[in-house]
């Protein structure tokens, strides 16, 4: 069971000079207790549903491949993320650290989301990253498949957002 960290343990300030919108801490190589936190990060991160917002934790020319697409830089980064929370509506995720060695993570995750129909999913992965001296993720390979679910089987069900610290993470929601 992964230890939850607190709100004030994975809220990064906002960057203030170039030296800081370069550098995303916690930097590699990763510890245990700092892969968690960068987890945690990323986590809370797509759940803000905000484009802009989370390309800056990926490099420049990040590479990524997510099913079929493979954005490279933020920008691509960004319109992909439009596209994704434009039809993958009420997304929430939960992350998990699964492995990590010096400046590389491999999580797993689960997201619940509808369509604009109404029809609820809940889509299982795993991402492989490679990250930065500087703490920004350069590569991300994400490997992701839909479970079509009835709204009565949602074990999300967070106000839209981060996910509260007191909320079970995946191994104790037994996914």
């Amino acid at each position: 069971m992964e230890t939850p960290l607190t709100t004030q343990q994975t809220q990064v300030p906002e960057p203030k000079t170039p030296a800081e919108i370069a550098t995303r801490p916690p930097l590699p190589p990763f510890t245990r207790e700092t892969a968690i936190q960068k987890v945690r990060l990323a986590e809370d991160g797509w759940n803000s549903r905000d484009p802009e917002k989370v390309a800056l934790a990926y490099t420049i020319d990040s590479r990524w491949r997510n099913r079929a697409e493979f954005p490279n830089g933020r920008q691509e980064i960004i319109e992909f993320l439009r596209r994704k929370w434009a039809r993958e509506l009420d997304y929430r995720l939960i992350k998990e650290l699964w492995v990590f060695e010096g400046n590389r993570i491999a999580v797993r995750f689960a997201y619940e989301w509808h369509d604009d129909s109404g029809h609820w999913f809940r889509s299982y992965g795993n991402e492989n990253w490679e990250f930065a001296e500087n703490g920004l993720m350069r590569r991300r390979f994400a490997s992701i498949n839909d479970l079509p679910i009835e709204e009565s089987d949602r074990k999300y069900h967070w106000p839209l957002g981060r996910r509260p610290d007191e909320h079970p993470g995946l191994s104790d929601l037994g996914l």
